[in-house]
């Protein structure tokens, strides 16, 4: 599976977040503003957070924003937020968070497929060090799509 489409609407560059929170509905705004969710997924991704910790620090810098499939999902998408202030999570090995990657999906099976097809974009961890600097939409969807390609 390749990575849902990013358009303009779901980037978010160069933000200032208050807290950990702040910076996940951050990204499910950018989610909404993109079509493909409706206010209530933020709240819910921030709940998940509450209910199950920190485990979306997926790597050094990186978190990914995600809840389970639902009716406040109407299309597989996919936001990027990126921090001017890193912020922390409160992960053991990876905080601060200076990336803060969104996906909704409509299905279980789009959800393992997203987040494995994210997990291989980040395999080289020099991608999320390349996102912090970017200053446009197009250098964001550059990266993340060599990132995918050399993952490929």
């Amino acid at each position: 599976m390749s990575l849902p489409p990013l358009p303009d609407s779901a980037l978010t560059l160069g933000a200032t977040a208050r807290d950990w929170k702040h910076a996940v509905t951050l990204a499910g705004r950018a989610l909404e503003a993109s079509g493909a969710v409706t206010a209530e997924y933020a709240k819910r991704m921030v709940r998940v957070v509450e209910e199950f910790g920190a485990y979306i620090v997926i790597a050094p810098g990186l978190a990914l924003a995600h809840a389970r499939p639902g009716p406040d999902v109407h299309t597989e998408g996919l936001s990027v937020v990126t921090l001017a202030e890193p912020i922390a999570f409160g992960h053991p090995h990876n905080d601060p968070v200076s990336v803060v990657i969104g996906l909704a999906v409509r299905t279980p099976e789009e959800h393992v497929a997203g987040v494995a097809a994210l997990a291989n974009a980040f395999n080289d961890a020099s991608t999320i060090e390349q996102l912090t600097r970017a200053t446009t939409a197009d250098e964001v969807r550059s990266i993340l799509s060599i990132a995918e390609e050399v993952t490929s």
